[in-house]
């Protein structure tokens, strides 16, 4: 099968050949992190069974956040902050940077995984497959809004026959004995008779080696065996000094490749377990000398590389040298930092920015909401009929009980103290999810964020339609209005952040639409972010505020304090948020989170 590459320059001027990986590859690198995945949430389910003897319902809380953002944070924690490589990945040798050849930053690692849900689509995961197997780059719709891609990344991975022969060769005093279309002839069955049959490799030998007795009586009896001996002595000879005496075209570069290998390949080894030590622990793993002499080993075998291309040397010894230079171009330019130092800055000034920012796109999801439950709402009024052929049944149950309950002093629904914790979170860990789908639904044109905000909001004006023709919507709203301002809008901000990908998609302006998702999908994930935080926020008030006997007096309070506190989260990205409209007009803008 034909292979994907991706080509770069590099800093030294050198251009960098990635090999794509394949959907093979990247299928079975995903079946070991789901195994991992898996035994993960059992490992979890037995320590918090355990703990949750003497924890209590605050252990079953623990156990469905850490179950939760275990599911919907294990790949871009890992891809994250292990520079791109999940377990599955680094056990397959694969890794995910960005288009530009630098490595994967939190944040690009955020948005690829956050658009799984529309990748698994329809189950299991048939969209993300096709596109894996038809793009020119192996990108699936995360890849696609992130601008990243999943490469290659062993370093001496790239091995074959050939290249074995390379490394073992011995360098032999003399001049070459054979001509270069007979040696191109030897190398040829070096390389490829380890994969042929028996019978058919035999056949192939005693043909080619009537070619060469006459002129080596004092041959090995084998025909192979004298074949890979008279190619072994040919290319010791050719690394020789005397390599590049013949006058045919590309004999010259021949044997200057073949010496350039037979000098260097002992210095090449020493970058390789370098770089395969950087890879696997970071830059931080090399002493100060050590870094230095990295550094110096990578500009020396990017500079081999420009030369092994120059005389043509052959495909194994380049493959080689791609991966080194991959390795080493992916460890020196990725960025190191602690990204963890940088989630303060982003909650609590990049998200704010970026809701402030997008405030148009805010504007189109909440009215997205806002007329389709105005519309439930009067249409019920009209209608009350209708309640029992769109309501759900618990609804209509819960209509029903409102008289009795608020006869007894009970309000619309009251957890038991000690369930609370469970509730809050439950709440907390359900409406993320809902946000993060709605968020994935943008992908497809927008039309998935459309669909889930108008539904949304239809159900939430048909079920108030419905309680107030029993003259239950105080009740209802009682319970609603101390959670509901910063839930209803982390609900709107997810639907924006749905809507800048498929703005990106239907109208990207004057950019491609690749360089469109790109920026819009950087601001997306800041409206992520922000989602994120004020659904926990809402989830606790739900659970501790809203699920308790308190008073009216009390939650409106509450909703007060909820609506400061959102404003005062806004005012905090006011300023910063000039620079990220910049950002959502200009490709230049490559903020590192």
């Amino acid at each position: 099968a034909a292979r994907q590459h991706l080509e770069i320059e590099t800093p030294e001027h050198v251009t960098l050949d990635y090999e794509v990986a394949g959907i093979a590859s990247r299928a079975l690198a995903a079946v070991v992190d789901t195994l991992i995945l898996v035994l993960g949430l059992l490992a979890l389910a037995v320590v918090f069974g355990l703990v949750g003897v003497w924890a209590g319902p605050w252990g079953e809380a623990l156990y469905l956040v850490a179950s939760f953002f275990l599911i919907w944070g294990y790949f871009a924690f890992f891809e994250g902050f292990q520079h791109g490589q999940t377990p599955g990945k680094r056990r397959l040798g694969i890794r995910v940077v960005r288009d530009t050849g630098h490595g994967v930053t939190l944040g690009a690692a955020l948005v690829r995984n956050l658009l799984r849900p529309a990748d698994f689509l329809p189950p299991p995961y048939l969209l993300g497959a096709l596109l894996v197997a038809l793009h020119p780059r192996g990108k699936r719709l995360g890849d696609l809004v992130a601008g990243t891609v999943v490469v290659r990344d062993q370093p001496g991975e790239a091995t074959s026959p050939s290249a074995l022969a390379l490394e073992s060769a011995p360098v032999e005093i003399g001049v070459p004995e054979l001509t270069d279309q007979e040696f191109q002839l030897l190398r040829h069955f070096a390389e490829r008779s380890p994969g042929l049959e028996g019978a058919v490799r035999a056949r192939l030998a005693d043909r080619l080696a009537t070619q060469f007795a006459p002129r080596y009586p004092n041959r090995a009896a084998d025909p192979a065996a004298f074949l890979l001996a008279l190619y072994q002595a040919e290319l010791g000879r050719r690394r020789s000094r005397f390599g590049a005496r013949t006058g045919a075209p590309g004999a010259a570069g021949s044997g200057v490749a073949d010496r350039l290998v037979a000098r260097k390949q002992e210095r090449w080894r020493e970058f390789e377990r370098l770089a395969a030590r950087a890879s696997r622990q970071g830059l931080d793993s090399l002493g100060a000398e050590e870094l230095l002499e990295y550094a110096a080993r990578y500009r020396e075998i990017a500079a081999d590389l420009a030369r092994a291309r120059t005389y043509r040397a052959e495909p194994a010894v380049l493959a080689r040298l791609e991966r080194l230079v991959a390795a080493g171009h992916n460890t020196l330019y990725r960025d190191e930092r602690h990204q963890l130092g940088r989630l303060w800055r982003f909650l609590f000034r990049e998200c704010p920015a970026a809701v402030v920012a997008a405030r148009r796109y805010v504007l189109l999801a909440f009215l997205t909401f806002a007329l389709p439950a105005t519309a439930g709402f009067w249409l019920l009024r009209e209608r009350p009929q209708l309640a029992v052929e769109v309501l759900p049944d618990v609804m209509l149950e819960r209509a029903e009980a409102g008289p009795a309950r608020l006869a007894r002093g009970l309000g619309y629904y009251e957890a038991n103290p000690e369930h609370r914790p469970l509730a809050a979170t439950g709440i907390m860990t359900n409406n993320i999810g809902v946000a993060l789908n709605c968020f994935a639904g943008g992908i497809i044109f927008g039309v998935g964020s459309l669909v889930l905000l108008a539904y949304n909001g239809l159900a939430i004006g048909a079920i108030s339609g419905h309680f107030a023709n029993a003259g239950l919507l105080g009740y209802l709203w009682s319970f609603v209005i101390g959670h509901g301002v910063l839930e209803l809008f982390a609900i709107w901000v997810a639907g924006a952040a749905g809507f800048m990908l498929g703005r990106a998609l239907v109208a990207p302006g004057d950019l491609p639409r690749s360089e469109a998702l790109v920026l819009q999908g950087r601001v997306a994930v800041r409206l992520i972010g922000a989602v994120v935080l004020l659904l926990a926020l809402a989830g606790g008030v739900e659970g501790f505020v809203s699920a308790s006997p308190a008073p009216l007096a009390v939650r409106l309070a509450v909703s007060g304090a909820s609506l400061v506190l959102l404003l005062l989260y806004l005012a905090s990205g006011w300023q910063a948020a000039t620079g990220m409209r910049a950002d959502l007009r200009s490709p230049a803008g490559s903020p590192a989170f």
